[in-house]
């Protein structure tokens, strides 16, 4: 329940445009990212896609992680 999925997007060094699984959407932090942001959040299909990412990658992945830090 404590875990997150981030994909951030940079350009220049500078972080553009993040997905959070916690919000549930893209978010911008630049002007074009917030550009990015909206238009992807209006894809329904890749905020879900987005939203699997979680279960797909952390999910499935953490207690080997767990396992392996022990």
């Amino acid at each position: 329940k404590d875990i997150e999925y981030i994909r951030s997007y940079y350009f220049n060094k500078k972080e553009d445009t993040r997905f959070s699984s916690s919000v549930g959407k893209y978010v911008g932090f630049t002007e074009q990212g917030v550009k990015y942001a909206a238009n992807w959040n209006k894809d329904a299909s890749k905020l879900s896609a987005m939203k699997a990412q979680k279960e797909v990658y952390c999910l499935n992945h953490v207690q080997i992680d767990y396992n392996n830090i022990l």
